[in-house]
């Protein structure tokens, strides 16, 4: 069945994926683009990467691209290298040179599996010789598709053409086998239903719902990848409404599911509880927003539940920030977080409701808050946050222009002392140092002292020695 794919923009890298397919037909293999890339050109989207299937044994495969890496050699797959930046690179003598910063291509041998040891990675893995063989050890239908850019032709063994046309993720062969096969794509099929905007087909959902607790078996590196995936692609609302549907969201962040029915307070938040006021927010994330700050916004009331009280006033939270950055801190710990990305996560549940502050803050505590790491986010998060809620931003206001109002160096001052300067006055060297110092900086912030001579001056008649 011919079907001419769209033209891509990143032509680079359909150009070099192109070759290396050529390059295999020419030696008398079967070449395919597979999996991902050919779903996304039919829905006219750009694909991250390009994936060739082919009857080459990996063996095979090296000899013919002498530039490569034998990453995944043990489930035959090869990574052929694109052309790197300022560097000559052909696949082969006589073949097309890759295009500038053509992206590498994963080229997999047809293969067979059997049992799978661990719910992630199969037991063994057998070669095969024809293109459906391959296909039905696949995930979903929409991502068993095969192309030939050489003849121009679709292949189609498992009705992932009319499943694409109708929208819908639908597992390959029994779901039931496909989920206990391979865990991850519990998380997966409910990644692709929220970015493509589609549907999971009923026998699919079942068995997705019913293996759910299986997802345990799963490392916490790839429990976190798929997740901030789903927050940063750009449909964040449908895949947490699809995860906690799916009982996942119970297992994987119970923090995050004991918000559903939570109540807020409705002269404040009139759009709901808890968990309605979050996925508002997930709404207003763009796709491409970062993972740090996506994570801010799914936690920033993560505290909330275990803080819930009725006072006679109205509902209260009290210090729901404090208590939502200990939760954020141990689902950081839990999902493996670089100590950085943590830290920031931890810094934005804990200060975002420090802005409704801001207008009375004192110039120097100002400063502080306006210069902390990864400020943006925090404003963007109060942005959203007020949005979502009672929908006025006037601190928002007020706090993005004196951000664009205060200049660079005022925020970050250079010293107007340092030890060695407080050593040279007759101190002696101690822990109040750090206290003198931080004194300096406070009066530097706020504008009373601005050069050094002041600033000895000024210690010599606050810190008598």
């Amino acid at each position: 069945m011919a079907a001419s794919l769209p033209t891509d923009p990143q032509a680079g890298d359909l150009a070099f994926a192109r070759a290396v397919a050529a390059r295999l037909q020419e030696a008398g293999f079967q070449a395919y683009f597979a999996g991902g890339c050919v779903r996304d050109r039919l829905m006219h989207r750009v694909p991250s990467d390009y994936d060739v299937a082919t009857d080459a044994t990996p063996p095979e495969v090296m000899k013919l691209f002498p530039r490569h890496s034998a990453v995944g050699a043990q489930f035959g797959v090869i990574l052929v290298h694109g052309r790197e930046a300022g560097a000559e690179n052909t696949i082969h003598p006589d073949a097309v040179s890759a295009p500038p910063a053509a992206r590498d291509v994963a080229v997999a041998t047809f293969r067979t599996e059997s049992s799978y040891r661990d719910g992630r990675h199969p037991a063994g893995v057998r070669y095969a010789r024809r293109p459906e063989e391959d296909v039905a050890r696949r995930d979903f239908t929409v991502n068993g598709l095969l192309y030939d850019p050489i003849a121009d032709q679709l292949l189609d063994f498992v009705g992932g053409r009319e499943d694409l046309a109708r929208r819908v993720i639908r597992a390959i062969g029994d779901p039931v086998e496909r989920f206990a096969e391979d865990r991850l794509r519990l998380l997966r099929a409910i990644r692709f239903a929220a970015r493509l905007e589609f549907t999971i087909e009923p026998a699919t959902w079942r068995a997705l719902q019913a293996a759910a607790p299986a997802i345990r078996a799963i490392s916490a590196e790839r429990v976190r990848d798929e997740l901030t995936k789903m927050l940063t692609e750009g449909r964040a609302r449908r895949a947490f409404e699809l995860l906690a549907d799916s009982g996942l969201l119970e297992i994987l962040l119970p923090e995050v599911a004991r918000m559903r029915g939570v109540e807020q307070p409705p002269q404040f938040h009139p759009e709901g509880d808890v968990w309605t006021h979050t996925l508002m927010m997930l709404e207003g994330l763009p796709a491409g927003a970062s993972a740090t700050l996506a994570l801010g916004v799914l936690l920033h009331d993560v505290g909330k539940p275990p803080t819930f009280r009725r006072a006679p006033d109205r509902i209260r939270f009290d210090r729901h920030a404090e208590a939502g950055a200990a939760l954020a801190r141990e689902i950081a710990r839990r999902l493996v977080l670089s100590g950085a990305d943590s830290e920031r996560v931890v810094a934005l549940v804990a200060g975002h409701m420090r802005f409704m502050d801001a207008p009375r803050m004192r110039p120097a505590t100002l400063k502080r808050f306006l210069r902390q790491p990864g400020f943006d986010d925090h404003l963007e998060l109060h942005r959203l946050d007020c949005r979502m809620s009672h929908g006025g931003l006037e601190t928002y206001e007020f706090t993005r222009a004196a951000r664009a109002r205060i200049p660079a160096e005022e925020l970050h001052p250079p010293r107007l002392l340092t030890g060695r300067d407080l050593i040279a006055l007759g101190y002696a060297p101690g822990p109040r140092f750090k206290e003198i110092l931080r004194a300096v900086e406070e009066a530097q912030l706020e504008g009373t002292l601005t050069a050094p001579a002041a600033a000895r001056e000024w210690v010599r008649q606050h810190w008598p020695e």
